[in-house]
């Protein structure tokens, strides 16, 4: 018996360890898929969102904004799918209760109740049965800052898509905020690192800009991975190709940080290109010869799924990103 719990624990310690970056719908998107594989998974969120009910807490408890995390919870638990619809579930009405999320406001709870937010999210996750650890990117709320083509400064991560213009850089404030100890450890002992898909201004950088974070995952051995999203988003990445997702990072990383892109190849139905151009959005172009010019690996395949909105095919992009950690461990062995 002794014997056959000694290779049980030793499998279960040679299982990859995943870490995923990002925030909003698309880190959850991913994770949806990954937690059906026999992954070690860490899923390290932006602390900048600062609208609708996570901006209200943020501002009212001086807490960091819980909405992402509790996207990553809910995408990650193990839990009957009734109780994944009471922690979604929003307010429509009730004053102060209006338009803010019931997991919101259970995290705020546990905030209090254990002492801190990161102990909150921790005991929230076990309560849940979380496959993996959710992590703050910090420990405090950070402001997202971006400096347009015109010289002007748009403060706040959802202002920021409605100013309209040309986003040159953005940056955080505080700029010398420290990343969650746990965070960076998780990514030196990686074996892979992912970050995307999501809004490339708002969910991804802000996490890059987080000191050591971004030297920390140059410094992995671990294979680093780049997911492009499907359709460019207005106020962030109008007409940009893949390269331009790349070359963005690149000059708010102080280099490149990836040796993969994955990115989807082929069109969408036309009534979904009718809905997205209405809107300013169109398919990503993946340019896949300027990527490797630029040093990336790329993987294409047809990667968008359909419902109301475009997404990624959850299943598929995680058979991609199991094979080239697959290949990655063995080429280390």
């Amino acid at each position: 018996m002794k014997a056959v719990a000694k290779e049980e624990a030793t499998q279960v310690s040679r299982r990859p360890r995943v870490v995923a970056i990002g925030g909003g719908t698309g880190l959850s998107v991913l994770l949806r898929g990954l937690k059906h594989r026999d992954l070690d998974l860490t899923a390290i969120v932006t602390v900048a969102d600062d609208g609708g009910s996570s901006g209200i807490l943020r501002e009212e408890l001086g807490m960091p904004p819980p909405g992402d995390i509790r996207n990553v919870i809910e995408a990650l638990a193990d839990a009957e799918p009734l109780l994944a619809r009471v922690l979604s579930y929003r307010f429509s009405n009730g004053a102060g209760l209006r338009g803010h999320s019931l997991g919101n406001l259970i995290l705020a709870a546990m905030r209090d109740i254990t002492g801190d937010f990161v102990s909150g999210v921790r005991e929230l996750s076990r309560v849940l049965a979380v496959r993996g650890r959710v992590l703050p990117a910090a420990g405090q709320a950070i402001v997202l800052k971006a400096e347009m083509e015109d010289g002007s400064v748009v403060s706040g991560e959802s202002a920021i898509p409605r100013a309209g213009g040309k986003i040159r850089r953005v940056f955080i404030e505080p700029q010398d905020v420290e990343p969650l100890p746990e965070a960076v450890e998780a990514i030196r002992e990686a074996d892979a690192v992912l970050a995307g898909p999501g809004s490339l201004y708002t969910s991804i950088i802000p996490n890059l800009l987080v000191s050591r974070l971004a030297e920390a995952i140059r410094a992995s051995r671990a294979v680093k991975i780049y997911i492009c999203n499907v359709m460019t988003q207005p106020g962030e990445t109008d007409g940009y190709a893949l390269s331009d997702h790349l070359e963005a990072i690149e000059r708010h990383a102080g280099g490149r940080l990836f040796d993969y892109a994955i990115v989807h190849l082929g069109s969408i139905p036309p009534e979904m290109e009718r809905m997205y151009a209405e809107r300013g959005a169109r398919v990503v172009h993946p340019d896949v010869e300027e990527a490797e010019r630029r040093g990336y690996r790329v993987v294409t395949d047809y990667l968008a799924q359909f419902t109301t909105y475009v997404r990624h095919d959850a299943a598929r992009l995680s058979d991609h990103i199991c094979r080239l950690v697959g290949e990655a461990m063995t080429a280390r062995e």
